[in-house]
Parts: C-alpha cells; structure tokens; sequence
C-alpha cells in the first residue's frame, strides 16, 4: 500500500486511548432500505453518543496526548460537530476550549457547544473566515491550534471507524464515506485500504460543496468561491494539502451528489431506519440513489456520520411524516 501519513499502529492507539462511549457504535445491516436501494445496505452508526457524531473519537485522542503538556488551552474552528467534540474532550481533561464559528452555523450545534463549556466565538462568513480567526487566536495567545484534518490525531480517531468496518463479522465490498475536509475519508480510507484492499473506498461530497472532489479529480489543490449546500458539516471551500495527499492514495472514487438526493436520503434513513440525521449523514444514501445501478447487486456499508440538525431546518427540508409513510 503507498504510504499516506496515517500508521494502522497508531490508530491502534487512538482505539486504546478514546473513551469507550465512542468506540463500537452499532453496525447493521438495514433490510428495509434495501428494496429502495437495490443492493445490500449495513449501517455504521456515528451518531450514538454524547455528541451525536464520530468527531470524538479524534478529540479524544488528540487531547488525551495534550493531557500531559504546559499548555492547558485550545482553540479550534468548527460548523459545529468538531466543535462540540472538542469542547466534551476538552473539558473530560481539564483543557480550556475556544471554538471559532459562523453565525450561520447550525444553532442547535453552537447551544450544544456553549452547554458543554466551551468559549464560543462567531464571525461573519463562512467556515474558512472561521479558520481564519481561530489561526489567528492561537497565534495571538501563544495556544495550540486544532485542525481537524490537518491535525493526524483527528484523522487517526477517525480511522478507528475502519478498523470496526474491517473486524465485523459480515463481508462488504464498498464504503461510502462523507467527504468534507478529509479525516474520516482518509483515516477510513486508510484501514480499509491497508486491511481490506478489496473494498472500494467511495467518498460522498455535495455538488454544491465540491472542493475536494475537485482536487481530488485534479490531483491538485482546488478552492472554490463558495459553498452552497445545506450539508454544512462538509461544505468547505480551501482544501489542506497534506490531506488531499492522502486521500488521493486512499480513494477509488469521489463523487458529488445533488441536494434533492441529499434530502430523499435522509427521509429514507427517517422512514425505514427511524434515524433522524444531519445532511451530510446522509450523502451515502444520495450517492446509492443517483446510480443505483453502480452498486446494484453490492453489499454497501454507509457511515452515518451525525445527527446535529436543526429541527426546524429538518422539518423543512424532509417533512413530519410518521415511520413508513412515504412513498
């Protein structure tokens, strides 16, 4: 296998190192999908546990190797999933946290952030103005910066994922994963690839949020002007480098999906799974219904990679309707 940044062994560390509420969240196969779908369909569910996404398992492991340094604060930007992990971590360890959001941020994200104790501060813009400002904060205060993606422990938390993918019981053959600024695709795409070589790697990003498809289409960095997309948890603009790296190694595949099928997937996943999920844990779903026969006859994991969405947004976009009655 080429060699990315991420080591299996280290991973194996994250594993030991992570609270274990974070660690061996369900994964099912979801028969009741499967006659919409056309293939088999299992489930890894990230969003069973205290911050409702996978983003703690590299919070985890991150602050848990900050435990033991001088410094005691820590500041990261966040649409709020990273935000809200980094504050619960944070706080378990007795680390001061600040995170740098948009106002447009998902409220229900940012009033999560502030309950578990976090400072929380918001900017005009996008994520990347969010970037920006938390840069400059850790430059400013002599504290250390959180970047997830860029930072390996967050990608190495999230790679242990992959490692509960590979050791189930049930063999698959393709892995759909969210795609937004990389930790989960390539820490994922990592053990898959390294353990499982097999399994197709298949990442899901929005096409009104393509920056990293792009790049990876282009083996190159591409930024883009903006990011229009309500699957706010992987709509970034400027791609980190060493990440677009290790994805290009990892991935066979990156696709965009449109935001009506984003929608029809979390009403899917609302209506045969009873899960209410966040846009983005719903872009495996999308790809599935934009080429049905790609996976037709496939056995598809898909990781449900959060639940923090606005109710209101939710009711909007997918609607009250009752369990299974939908057509």
């Amino acid at each position: 296998m080429p060699v990315t940044r991420l080591d299996t062994a280290w991973i194996r560390a994250a594993r030991r190192a992570i609270d274990p509420v974070f660690l061996d969240t369900p994964l099912y196969r979801c028969e009741a999908l499967e006659p919409r779908l056309g293939c088999a369909v299992s489930i890894k569910l990230e969003t069973a546990n205290p911050v409702r996404s996978f983003k703690a398992r590299g919070t985890e492991w991150l602050t848990s190797r900050l435990a033991g340094s001088a410094s005691r604060a820590v500041v990261c930007a966040s649409a709020g999933n990273i935000g809200q992990a980094l504050a619960w971590s944070g706080r378990r360890r007795g680390l001061d946290v600040t995170v740098v959001a948009s106002r447009s941020a998902t409220r229900v994200k940012l009033d999560r952030i502030r309950a578990l104790g976090a400072v929380l501060e918001l900017v005009d813009g996008d994520h990347e103005r969010a970037r920006e400002r938390a840069a400059a904060l850790a430059l400013r205060d002599g504290i250390r910066l959180v970047e997830d993606s860029l930072d390996l422990e967050t990608c190495e938390g999230a790679a242990t994922v992959g490692l509960e993918l590979v050791e189930a019981a049930e063999a698959f053959d393709t892995v759909l994963i969210a795609l937004g600024g990389g930790a989960l695709a390539t820490g994922v795409g990592h053990v898959v690839k390294e353990l499982t070589p097999g399994v197709e790697v298949i990442c899901v990003q929005p096409l009104g949020a393509p920056a990293m498809t792009l790049s990876w289409r282009q083996r190159r960095v591409v930024t883009t002007d903006t990011a229009d997309t309500i699957a706010d948890g992987v709509a970034g603009r400027c791609p980190v480098p060493a990440v677009l790296d290790d994805l290009l190694l990892v991935a066979d595949d990156a696709v965009l999906v449109r935001e009506e099928s984003i929608v029809a997937g979390m009403r899917l996943l609302l209506d045969h799974a009873g899960l209410v999920v966040e846009p983005s844990a719903a872009l495996g779903i999308a790809a599935v219904l934009e080429d049905r026969d790609r996976f037709a006859g496939r056995h598809v994991v898909t990781v449900v990679c959060g639940s923090n969405v606005d109710p209101d947004a939710y009711h909007r976009w997918v609607g009250p309707a009752p369990f299974g009655h939908r057509p």
